[in-house]
């Protein structure tokens, strides 16, 4: 029985954006575990993707955590292949990641695997909705700071 007390909160957006991000994370996470992979690290792997040869520094303000986290998830990155770290041309005291054609090959089924949940989650929404329910949620992370 829900408590009547509770039913306000269950009933909020960050609530519900809470507990949904949760279950998501979670499936995601199990999803792309054979590859030895967490949702952090297709993160890297997706902001490598749409800007190359990046800096670990860069990475870590993008992603809003710590310098240490980010060559932590590099140097596992570069174990199974997925990245090279490179010189910076222009600062050769720097190093950028890089992601290597292992690294394309893993994102692209992150990808996919994203894609499905999507689908299935979607699954009772128009296609206008679903259109909706992006742009509202890319807003939302826009409020929050985050890359869209």
């Amino acid at each position: 029985m829900t408590d009547v007390k509770a039913a306000p909160l269950l009933g909020t957006s960050a609530f519900r954006l809470g507990v949904v991000g949760a279950v998501v994370t979670e499936r995601f996470a199990a999803e792309i575990a054979a590859h030895d992979l967490k949702p952090k690290h297709v993160g890297v792997l997706a902001l490598l993707g749409s800007a190359p040869a990046t800096s670990q520094l860069d990475l870590a303000r993008v992603m809003g955590v710590a310098p240490s986290l980010i060559v932590r998830i590099a140097d596992h990155l570069e174990r199974l292949g997925a990245v090279e770290r490179v010189r910076d041309p222009v600062d050769r005291r720097r190093q950028a990641l890089r992601l290597t054609a292992h690294g394309s090959a893993l994102l692209a089924e992150c990808t996919r695997a994203s894609r499905e949940m999507e689908d299935e989650l979607l699954a009772g929404l128009s296609a206008p909705d679903r259109a909706a329910f992006r742009t509202a949620l890319a807003q939302v992370a826009t409020n929050l700071g985050l890359p869209s």
